[in-house]
């Protein structure tokens, strides 16, 4: 029975498997039974659209996937009493679906909302699935009248204030928030400012885990009324912390979890997207091809820590122009991290491509296409690889060469996951030293040394590319922020170099739209946030 001056909310930061109906209600189940045994809560609150995950897609156009809702929603009733037990679902009803939240009470239905602001930017698609709701749901707890808002209902000013105008004393938020840089700090200022809109205390639970290419990062909070954040649980884990209550007032916790800094959250969740993609897609492991470089050393460290070494397999394929620093340095990097190691030379089938192509090249200089072929040769041992063990191919390229085109499709973009797919080259190096700081894991040389593909003799990567600070730096202000060409000259960049890289990015749509999937982590990742023609005439008349 619930003390009548305080009040025990439980915040319940889960990972829900997408399109697992079942399993997750009766996840649910187990952790609402949790929060009433072990932490006596009188309320427990879930994420956003909890029963399905987040986020379905187009499941929610099968029809067949709403018996399973309705089902699942009857085990909760059955199996949970004695708790108020919040939750998300995707409601159809005569009028249209829902992203809602329904309240359950020992098999009870004590309310029930219907999300207000449906988010149809970046990666978010609901304005295609959802209708929006319009009215305010408040009940009533010991004593405290709770409002119910969904995610980015609190992202503009309507939907708190008109819970605290129906009476509400405090808001509840479930969420389905994906992470990028710096989004924990964004949350929490956006929830601030509907603090000080209402007046009104704020229990934020997010999501935790991966689905595909977005990460959730956790970081659920409570903002009491004064703005300020008395609880936090930790990022990129599953959590379920109780928060008490002395009417609206949220008691003090005996420890905050403190918000990561950027290196350390971005490799959590590229390690979290890594683990959440093998994991949920039945992979037994993962499969690298080393090459002594910095990006593919990165790579390995994360899959390591990801799935564990056993689970791991790295492959160094070594051509006629690979350094023999590059062959120590892979090795010392997988015996440092305790994967298996093999070294497959790719001389032979190299040679035989080239003299079945003899005729055809025939009074042809050299060029890339020598180099493409010793990168396809590399995509076809390693996918041969996974085909004969089954376990997933992770490519190594990143944000900087995704952006230019400065790799090979079927070759080093061969692969069914791109871990690095979205982190700028400048980053690469960050996060290198951030997890050398762990403990030793990426050969010193391999960050030093200046990168290079190694297709050619003495090959670098600055003969191809402006130095990777000026690259990142205009990829970043054309792709993430906008910016035309004109602009990003006026802050000082030369301007055969900027019109040469716009140039370059929009001819490689195509290989992008042919790219594995990989874990964002920016504002804007080469995805399903930026969905751009390949066929276009735009740039050329910039």
């Amino acid at each position: 029975m619930a003390d009548a001056s305080r009040l025990r909310i439980a915040l319940a930061q889960q990972d829900f498997l997408v399109g697992a109906v079942q399993a997750n209600a009766d996840k649910l189940v187990a952790t609402a039974l949790r929060a009433r045994d072990e932490l006596q809560a009188d309320v427990v609150v879930f994420p956003e659209l909890t029963l399905t995950g987040y986020p379905p897609e187009d499941l929610l156009l099968r029809p067949d996937l709403y018996p399973r809702i309705e089902r699942a929603v009857g085990t909760i009733r059955e199996q949970v009493s004695g708790i108020h037990v919040v939750f998300g679902f995707a409601e159809r009803t005569d009028t249209g679906l829902y992203n809602s939240a329904l309240v359950l009470r020992d098999g009870r239905e004590i309310a029930r909302y219907r999300k207000q602001r449906l988010p149809n930017y970046g990666v978010f698609d609901e304005k295609r699935y959802f209708e929006p709701g319009a009215a305010a749901t408040v009940f009533e707890v010991s004593g405290v009248r709770l409002g119910l808002t969904v995610c980015e209902d609190l992202w503009a000013p309507g939907p708190a204030r008109q819970a605290a105008d129906a009476g509400a004393q405090m808001l509840l938020n479930l969420n389905a928030s994906p992470y990028h840089i710096d989004k924990g700090r964004e949350r929490e200022r956006t929830v601030r400012a509907r603090v000080q809109e209402t007046g009104l205390p704020v229990v934020y639970v997010n999501l935790a885990g991966a689905q595909d290419e977005l990460v959730f990062d956790g970081e659920s909070f409570v903002m009491d009324a004064e703005g300020s954040v008395t609880h936090r649980l930790p990022a990129f884990a599953e959590a379920l912390e109780v928060v008490a209550f002395e009417g609206t007032r949220p008691q003090p916790a005996a420890a905050i979890a403190q918000p990561l800094e950027e290196a350390a959250s971005v490799y959590q969740a590229l390690v979290t997207g890594v683990r959440a993609y093998v994991e949920h897609n039945g992979f037994p492991g993962a499969l690298i091809g080393l090459s002594g470089g910095i990006d593919s050393a990165l790579t390995l460290a994360v899959a390591v820590d990801a799935l564990g070494p056993e689970r791991v397999q790295a492959v160094m394929m070594p051509s006629r122009y690979t350094a023999d620093i590059s062959l120590q340095d892979a090795e010392a990097q997988a015996r440092m991290l305790g994967v298996p190691y093999s070294a497959v030379p790719i001389e032979p089938m190299f040679n035989v491509f080239l003299e079945g192509l003899a005729p055809e090249f025939a009074g042809a200089a050299p060029d890339t296409t020598e180099e493409n072929i010793q990168a396809r040769c590399r995509g076809v041992i390693l996918m041969a690889l996974s085909n004969k063990r089954g376990s997933i191919v992770l490519t190594t390229g990143n944000k900087s060469e995704y952006a230019v085109g400065y790799a090979t499709l079927y070759g080093d973009m061969a692969g069914g996951y791109a871990v690095l797919k979205d982190v700028p080259k400048t980053l690469v190096y960050r996060l290198a030293e951030y997890r050398n700081g762990l403990g030793a894991a990426i050969p010193q040389r391999v960050i030093d040394r200046p990168p290079s593909a190694e297709l050619r003799p003495d090959q670098r990567d600055t003969d191809s590319l402006p130095p990777y600070d000026i690259l990142d730096a205009i990829v970043a202000r054309y792709v993430e922020e906008d910016q035309d060409a004109p602009q990003i000259i006026a802050a000082g960049f030369d301007e055969e170099t900027v019109r040469r890289i716009i140039r370059l990015i929009e001819r490689n749509e195509y290989k992008r739209r042919q790219a594995a999937p990989g874990v964002r982590i920016t504002r804007r990742a080469f995805s399903r946030d930026r969905r751009y023609p390949i066929t276009q005439g735009y740039t050329r008349e910039s």
